[in-house]
């Protein structure tokens, strides 16, 4: 499922967003009614806990703690270390090259599906798996493929219902610093990770605000929506075409989809994961452009054939 940190502050529509709770509300239908008894979601940072200092392609949780942006919620998530770190090696022994964290800082793109799924993001043990998607330089797309394939692997030998979560895309290009334009104090934060103060936090939040209001009056520079490159990602990831991805290029994905259209790397992630335990089959099917939001909105269910 997407996530944004417009959720959760003034400015969308009523109307918008009630049809994406619409869609929400069935996806916490089907969660209810699976009952998952472990969680693993791949989720990306927007720089509240992983930054240039060191940027790992990819990172394990042993140990997480939700930073509280945008009206999410603050605290320790439910992590099972010694299930966080077995996940760790199974994917080292696979080939993939990951990090792993006992003390890792998670934003909203982590935290707020747990909540909107279960209405508490400690309501289930979770181990939270960090793909970058939006510090270049960035991998290619088959080493995500791979490395939920070697996570899904590993979940194949518990004797536990696993929920897996993608969080994150589709096509959407929102103000977010880079390392070649950031000024010096946003540098700073982006490279040391030096915390937001409270004051910095409320001004990053109106400037968001303010950004998507002008991006939806169509007063905006911002790279605009590619719905149909979004339902093109979708109608793949629907077939079970995994592979296809492989040849998309980071340069076709950013081009296409803007600089954050990374994101997908999520999703990439959780289906192949779940492919591991054979075809799948998506029920919820659910797409909005919604550039109150400067996204493409979508979430999908599935369940194995």
């Amino acid at each position: 499922m997407s996530h944004s940190p417009l959720l959760n502050l003034p400015g969308p529509s009523r109307d918008l967003l009630d049809d994406i709770e619409g869609a929400i509300a069935q996806a916490r239908d089907f969660v209810h009614d699976y009952n998952p008894k472990l969680v693993v979601i791949f989720s990306p940072d927007h720089y509240n806990g992983f930054f240039y200092k060191a940027m790992p392609p990819f990172c394990i949780g042993l140990n997480a703690n939700g930073v509280g942006d945008y009206g999410t919620q603050a605290g320790p998530l439910d992590v099972p270390t010694d299930l966080g770190l077995q996940c760790a090696e199974a994917v080292l022994d696979a080939g993939i090259d990951v990090a792993v964290s006992a003390s890792m800082d998670v934003d909203h793109g982590t935290v707020q599906p747990l909540e909107k799924l279960f209405g508490d993001a400690t309501a289930r043990p979770v181990i939270p798996v960090f793909i970058n998607a939006v510090a270049v330089p960035l991998g290619p797309l088959d080493r995500c493929r791979a490395l939920g394939a070697a996570v899904g692997t590993y979940l194949a030998t518990l004797d536990k219902r696993v929920l897996v979560i993608g969080s994150g895309g589709l096509s959407h290009s929102p103000p977010v610093p880079t390392l070649a334009t950031a000024p010096d104090a946003v540098l700073e934060r982006i490279v040391q990770g030096r915390p937001m103060t409270p004051e910095q936090r409320q001004a990053r939040q109106v400037a968001v605000v303010e950004a998507a209001q002008a991006f939806a009056g169509g007063e905006s520079d911002l790279q605009p929506l590619n719905p149909a490159w979004d339902h093109r990602f979708l109608e793949i990831i629907d077939a079970g075409r995994l592979d296809e991805f492989d040849l998309w290029s980071n340069a076709f994905v950013r081009y296409e989809g803007g600089t954050s259209a990374h994101e997908v790397r999520t999703w990439i992630a959780a289906f192949a994961a779940l492919e591991t335990a054979g075809e799948y089959e998506t029920a919820l099917r659910y797409y909005k452009p919604a550039e109150e939001l400067i996204s493409g909105f979508a979430i999908r269910t599935a369940m194995p054939a």
